[in-house]
């Protein structure tokens, strides 16, 4: 069994880990709740790995990791796996999911097709929930049909895979995937968008015309005042009423 070792590092999404052995890296871990977490969980995954400085070709995978992280776009295609302990049929899904470059997206049924396994969509959704090597197998650009978001492993699930997907700057039908920060809405205009969609291809067809989702909330000064807004814009028109508020 080939010896390991492994390093953590900070991200904008929280603290990583690596694993590396003679074969290149043998694991990526997303953040866990804590540090403590974290280092456990490489523990877990490399029982015999000792923690160490990253030589300098991993210590290179690191910064690249970060900088994608960080929102630059870098697709890691090229960063040297170790993947002898991988099934066939996962290597040939996460070969298929390294093709997709930052920002964009595939479904779990285009890659069960580019594997030449139409049908096999369950089975890359599988293979993509055991990725050893987040990030670098970018299983966060992988989507359910109609354009949900699909399951997410690791630690904050869905919420961690649309965080990924926002830094990216990533659409799904259509809309930008906003931060959770910029989220402000209490649904999720891309799921929201996706049901209509499916719902009725007239209204499908409409949302296609009209383009992506740019509804915003801003706060307002008071209650009275987002009352007294309220009011004003049902009994005038929209030019009028924006009139005299930006009076106010």
């Amino acid at each position: 069994m080939t010896a390991h070792s492994f390093a953590l590092f900070d991200t904008a999404i929280g603290r990583c880990g690596i694993a590396w052995g003679e074969g290149g890296v043998a694991g990526v871990q997303l953040p866990e709740a804590g540090e403590a977490e974290t280092r456990a969980r490489m523990l877990h995954r490399f029982p015999a790995a000792g923690e160490t400085a990253p030589p300098p070709e991993v210590q290179c995978v690191v910064e690249r990791i970060i900088a994608l992280l960080g929102g630059e776009a870098d697709d890691l295609a090229a960063v040297a796996l170790d993947m002898n302990q991988v099934p066939e049929f996962h290597r040939r899904v996460y070969e298929v999911a390294r093709t997709i470059p930052p920002g964009m997206t595939l479904s779990y049924g285009d890659i069960a097709a580019r594997i030449g396994s139409p049908g096999a969509a369950r089975a890359v959704g599988q293979a993509l929930g055991r990725n050893p090597f987040p990030i670098v197998v970018p299983c966060h650009r992988v989507l359910a049909a109609g354009g949900k978001i699909g399951g997410f492993s690791a630690q904050g699930g869905i919420a961690t895979k649309r965080r990924m997907l926002a830094i990216e700057g990533a659409q799904i039908n259509g809309a930008t995937v906003l931060l959770p920060d910029e989220a402000v809405l209490e649904f999720d205009p891309s799921l929201a968008i996706a049901q209509l969609r499916m719902s009725d291809p007239e209204l499908a067809h409409v949302i296609d015309e009209i383009g992506p989702f740019r509804m915003q909330l801003r706060p307002a000064a008071s209650i009275f005042a987002a009352l007294a807004e309220a009011i004003v814009y049902q009994q005038l028109n929209g030019k009028a009423a924006a009139a005299i508020f930006a009076r106010a």
